[in-house]
């Protein structure tokens, strides 16, 4: 799925309660893609990497340098976050648990919606490599409904604000 869906999800299910949670929980719901790759935009925004042609569609994965696949890994893998989820616990930071939910929703979104040709999804990873051969997030079925959802999220929510704000 692209980075603002997630970030939006993650933001209107785990983030409702104030402007600070909204942000924190769009923040985790886009970390695993800008924490992948980010860092590469940001190099070839430097001109440290060329600029990809990308008007023939996706660029070769081979094209892409290989710190965003390892980073990749670690930021679209359930296990790496339930580690984290751990040390917060262990921490006594429990109260983060519930805005870092957008991590996961990423993760488990992105694993029916992304082909095994274009970054599958390792959300095993380090324990495994088996990820799902779903269907790309830029197919007319996803990318349409999930925008409809999404209208669904934001609308109901703006509508029960505003009923409040009547009563």
């Amino acid at each position: 799925m692209d980075t603002l869906s997630h970030g939006l999800y993650g933001g209107a299910l785990f983030g409702r309660k104030s402007k600070k949670k909204f942000f924190t929980a769009f923040f985790f719901g886009i970390m695993p893609d800008i924490f992948s790759f980010g860092p590469y935009f940001v190099l070839m925004l430097l001109g440290l990497y060329p600029m990809e042609d990308h008007s023939h569609g996706q660029p070769s994965m081979a094209s892409i340098p290989d710190f965003v696949h390892v980073m990749y890994q670690v930021t679209h893998s359930l296990v790496i976050y339930a580690v984290v989820i751990a040390i917060l616990v262990l921490l006594g930071r429990r109260a983060w648990v519930w805005l870092t939910l957008g991590w996961p929703l990423h993760i488990l979104v992105d694993m029916p919606t992304h082909t095994q040709e274009f970054f599958s999804t390792p959300f095993l990873w380090p324990l495994s490599d088996f990820s799902f051969n779903g269907i790309s997030w830029s197919n007319p079925w996803i990318f349409i409904p999930n925008v409809i959802v999404l209208a669904g999220i934001y609308g109901h929510w703006y509508l029960e604000r505003r009923r409040a704000k009547k009563n």
